[in-house]
């Protein structure tokens, strides 16, 4: 099953990650969603205000000029309207694995959930 709006949407949260661009953040992710991560064996849990404010003030990958390394790993249907994909894809030193709960509200596919892990610095 292939849905090319999915695609669309897979392909602006890299965007919006590589541009540090929180316009385009807003387009994918869900007002609601939440993010997720395990540290040193501690759940830390944040809102999207909060990770659109980090985006906000970082500098982007793309004005330090670096490379684009990023993949899809999966995409994993639960229904036509439901998936979670899997991506990796590197900012700045560090490389990110993440799992994106992607559902399509209204014609529109949107992040409601991502859980992530630093997979490695380079």
């Amino acid at each position: 099953m292939q849905d090319l709006s999915l695609s669309a949407a897979i392909d602006t949260y890299f965007d919006a990650l590589y541009f540090c661009d929180v316009k385009l953040l807003d387009q994918v992710f869900h007002q609601s969603s939440s993010l997720f991560d395990v540290d040193e064996g501690r759940l830390l849990v944040d809102p999207i205000a909060s990770f659109r404010q980090d985006v906000a003030t970082r500098p982007s990958p793309a004005s330090m000029r670096q490379e684009r390394e990023q993949e899809i790993i999966l995409i994993d249907w639960l229904s036509k309207d439901c998936a979670m994909v899997k991506v990796r894809l590197r900012a700045h030193k560090n490389i990110f694995v993440d799992h994106l709960s992607f559902v399509k509200d209204a014609d529109r596919w949107c992040i409601v959930s991502k859980v992530w892990h630093l997979e490695r610095t380079v």
